[in-house]
């Protein structure tokens, strides 16, 4: 069987690797990278450095290790309800993949069933499986919707992401204070304007602040 190149869930398959993650290969780049700033790998307090970097990445970038075929096991549900679900204030953590520093930030998940409904704990999980790992924010935000589009076929589907990014606070311009915003529409979210304003007043309605 051809799997359509336009799958989300086959594009994510793609980047699914189930080999583990080459930690010992790790250490030893961050033992060079340290010698070529000026430090001394072998002092007392950066010794165990290049084993902490290793093991951080393992769980920062855990989402390549995340199979997107097994992620939703048995968690669809066929249920009769057709009106709005919004997930508010799901916390992720990427890493930017043009300076590889962290971004972080809230996702807010909506949509609207069309027979079927995900498990609570899921929707979590999905942002997981695409921010844990080499991101650009906008890429992050089309690929958790398309995503839920594909497992769920539901009337629409709306994510936002809104970002902290270390590459602009830390280098560079420097604006600690700036933040970003990306968004996906699909279905009757990009379609009606009124469906698209229900859900923004739903995560606008006791949001909480980005704080680093």
């Amino acid at each position: 069987m051809v799997e359509d190149c336009n799958d989300p869930l086959a594009q994510a398959a793609d980047l699914f690797c189930e080999e583990e993650m080459d930690t010992d290969k790790i250490e030893e780049s961050v033992k060079e990278m340290l010698i070529a700033i000026g430090e001394d790998p072998d002092r007392q307090g950066l010794l165990k450095t290049p084993h902490r970097v290793a093991k951080s990445y393992e769980e920062l970038l855990g989402g390549y290790r995340m199979d997107p075929r097994a992620l939703i096991n048995d968690a669809v549900f066929d249920v009769a309800y057709d009106e709005m679900v919004v997930i508010r204030d799901i916390e992720f953590y990427s890493l930017c993949e043009h300076h590889m520093l962290p971004f972080i930030g809230r996702v807010h998940v909506a949509y609207i069933p069309s027979d079927k409904v995900i498990g609570l704990s899921k929707i979590p999980r999905i942002v997981d499986l695409f921010s844990r790992r080499l991101q650009v924010q906008e890429r992050m935000t089309r690929q958790i919707a398309e995503y839920i589009d594909v497992v769920l076929n539901p009337q629409g589907v709306a994510v936002v992401a809104e970002g902290l990014h270390m590459c602009m606070m830390l280098r560079g311009v420097m604006k600690h204070d700036a933040r970003m915003t990306t968004s996906t529409m699909l279905g009757v979210f990009r379609n009606e304007i009124s469906t698209r304003m229900e859900f923004m007043q739903n995560i606008g309605r006791g949001a909480t602040s980005l704080h680093i």
